[in-house]
């Protein structure tokens, strides 16, 4: 059986994997990402380096678990958000849409933020065995905040 450390850097390799691979295909295959998905590597971040504290540092093991189970709860309902604006459950928020163009003061102004391709949060431009990123994400993300919440709540315990 697995001893917890190894649980954790287990976790810790796979988050690293996933994060990689959001900037392989944004960089190596040219997707670009929408704003939600851009939004939705934050958590992987502060993971990275929650993990790193309990896997080095060894201190506040159970509020760092209570935090990431907090981290990819928050995931998930942003990715879930993320799955429903593409299936069209919800509408698209100012979140995805550009600036403010009626705010805009010159033409030069506006004329720059049109051209600024900006990619819609409902298109799916990139998908794995037929699953869009965000669906992916929040099949993560999910499977993510129950194995820290089960961590949490079995800290302490053999």
């Amino acid at each position: 059986m697995l001893k917890k450390k190894n649980y954790i850097f287990l976790i810790f390799t796979f988050i690293l994997v996933a994060l990689v691979s959001a900037y392989i295909i944004e960089y190596g295959f040219g997707h670009k990402p929408c704003k939600l998905c851009v939004y939705e590597r934050i958590p992987y971040f502060l993971s990275i380096f929650l993990l790193i504290e309990i896997l080095f540092f060894k201190r506040y093991k159970k509020i760092t678990l209570l935090l990431l189970s907090l981290i990819f709860i928050s995931s998930s309902i942003l990715a879930f958000y993320h799955f429903g604006i593409e299936k069209k459950f919800f509408n698209e928020s100012f979140v995805c849409t550009n600036n403010n163009l009626l705010e805009t003061i010159s033409k030069e102004e506006l004329l720059k933020q049109l051209s600024e391709s900006s990619i819609s949060c409902k298109d799916v431009n990139f998908t794995i065995m037929g699953l869009s990123l965000a669906s992916i994400n929040l099949i993560f993300s999910l499977f993510l905040s129950v194995i820290f919440i089960r961590l949490f709540i079995n800290y302490g315990k053999n």
